[in-house]
């Protein structure tokens, strides 16, 4: 029995090619430059919760295109790494509105 690559896995072997990163990091790069261009796009006066949803969109997505691909190549859904590839895409995003909002409290005092 052949397993065929999906599209989607294809062009992240691509991608893993070209840079020298580890899965993980891209992860942390895909969601910050998600989170950058939603607050570029947005142009809002402070960083909100709002920039978060694309973050977490398109890491739902990412890990949706996984598990599908998962769950054809080994016949079974890998939760634990998807949820891990989640938190490494949302994470550095959620620190920096975090971040955002205790400053900004801190100004109003």
């Amino acid at each position: 029995m052949s397993i065929e690559t999906s599209g989607y896995q294809h062009i992240k072997l691509i991608i893993l090619d070209l840079v020298d990163l580890s899965r993980d990091a891209i992860h942390i790069h895909i969601g910050l430059a998600v989170f950058l261009l939603a607050i570029i796009f947005w142009r809002r006066q402070q960083v909100d919760l709002w920039a978060l949803v694309p973050v977490f969109l398109i890491a739902c997505l990412m890990e949706a295109l996984d598990l599908r691909d998962d769950l054809a190549t080994f016949g079974y859904l890998r939760w634990s790494a998807s949820l891990h590839d989640v938190i490494n895409t949302v994470f550095w995003p959620t620190i920096a509105v975090i971040t955002s909002k205790f400053l900004s409290s801190k100004k109003s005092c």
